[in-house]
C-alpha cells in the first residue's frame, strides 16, 4: 500500500550505561533530503545513520535529532600529566622562597589545576556504531510505521475520489454520445425546413454529420482517462514509492478533461468536466504527500 511523506519515528535503547535518543520526522518533497543533527562525539556515524533510513525511506524531507549520554566508565581512563603537575610544583616553591611563605603544597590541590587530569576516552567505535544503528533502526521502522497507516487512509480516501472521477467520466461519454444523435435530428428537420419541398442531398447530411461528430467526438480522451484511472488504482495498491507516477497520471488526466472541455457544446457536459477537474485538483493536493 501506498505511503504518506509525513511521519515520525522515536528509538531509545540503553546499553551500560549509554544511553541513545533518535528521533525521526518527514514531511513532504520531491526528493529524499536527509539532515542529521547529532553529538559530535558521534559525527562520524552520520553516514551510516543516513544509509539505515535512506534502505527504508525514498522520499521526503527527513529531520534526524540524535541525543547521547555515556555514564559508562568503559572505554575511559583518567590520566595524570605528570610533566604538568612538576611545573606547577616547581612555580608555587619558587614562589614561597621568593615571598618567604610557608609551602603548603597538596596533591589534590595540585590536581585541579589545568591540563593535570584527563579523561582519555578508548571507547570501542565499532559496538557505539552498533548501539547506535540499532536506536535509528528503532525510529526509521517507527517513521515508516505511521508513514504506511497515513498511507492507507489516503488511499481509501484517493479510490473513492477516482471512482466518482470515473463515473462523471462515464456520464459526460454518454451524453456525449447522444449530442450526435439530436444534431442528426436537428440538421434534417432545419436541411428540410429550409429546402421545403426538395429532396435532401443524404451524402453531404452524411457528410455533415460525420465533421461534426468527428469535432465534438471524446472518445479518444475518455478511452485515455479509464486507462490513466485504471494505472492509478494499480499504483495506489504498489508498495513502491509511486508518488511521482501517480503526479504524472493526475497531469495527464487533466490535460484529457481540458480537451473534452474545449470541444463541450453542451451545458450539461461543461459542468461535468468543471466538476472532474475540481476532483482532480481534489486528488493531486493528496498525491503530492506520497512516497
Amino acid at each position: 500500500m501506498i505511503k504518506s511523506m509525513t511521519g515520525y519515528g522515536k528509538g531509545n535503547i540503553s546499553e551500560n550505561l549509554r544511553n541513545y535518543q533518535v528521533e525521526i520526522k518527514s514531511v513532504n518533497h520531491r526528493y529524499l533530503d536527509i539532515s542529521v543533527k547529532m553529538p559530535r562525539v558521534l559525527s562520524y556515524l552520520e553516514e551510516d545513520v543516513k544509509k539505515v533510513i535512506s534502505s527504508k525511506v525514498k522520499r521526503g524531507k527527513i529531520d534526524v535529532f540524535i541525543t547521547f549520554e555515556n555514564s559508562s566508565t568503559e572505554g575511559k581512563e583518567i590520566k595524570i600529566n605528570n610533566e604538568i603537575a612538576k611545573m606547577y610544583i616547581n612555580q608555587l616553591k619558587q614562589l614561597a622562597e621568593e615571598e618567604n611563605i610557608l609551602a603548603n603544597i597538596e596533591v589534590t590541590e595540585i590536581s585541579k589545576y589545568p591540563d593535570v587530569l584527563s579523561i582519555q576516552n578508548t571507547q570501542d567505535d565499532e559496538q557505539i556504531k552498533k548501539e547506535l544503528i540499532e536506536a535509528t533502526t528503532i525510529a526509521t521502522d517507527k517513521l515508516v510505521q505511521m508513514r504506511q497507516v497515513e498511507g492507507s487512509k489516503m488511499a481509501e480516501d484517493l479510490l473513492k475520489r477516482i471512482e466518482k472521477t470515473n463515473q462523471k467520466i462515464e456520464k459526460i461519454s454518454g451524453l456525449s454520445t447522444g449530442l450526435i444523435e439530436e444534431y442528426v435530428v436537428k440538421l434534417e428537420n432545419r436541411i428540410k425546413e429550409i429546402l421545403k419541398n426538395q429532396e435532401i442531398d443524404e451524402s453531404r447530411l452524411a457528410q455533415e454529420v460525420v465533421i461534426y461528430a468527428d469535432k465534438c467526438s471524446i472518445e479518444e480522451e475518455v478511452t485515455r482517462l479509464k486507462s490513466h484511472i485504471s494505472q492509478f488504482k494499480e499504483l495506489i495498491n504498489s508498495d513502491d514509492a509511486v508518488g511521482k507516477k501517480l503526479d504524472f497520471i493526475i497531469q495527464e488526466m487533466n490535460r484529457e478533461t481540458n480537451t473534452i472541455g474545449s470541444k463541450a457544446n453542451n451545458l450539461e457536459i461543461t459542468n461535468g468536466v468543471i466538476d472532474i477537474k475540481t476532483e482532480i485538483e481534489n486528488i493531486r493536493e493528496q498525491v503530492q504527500n506520497i512516497e
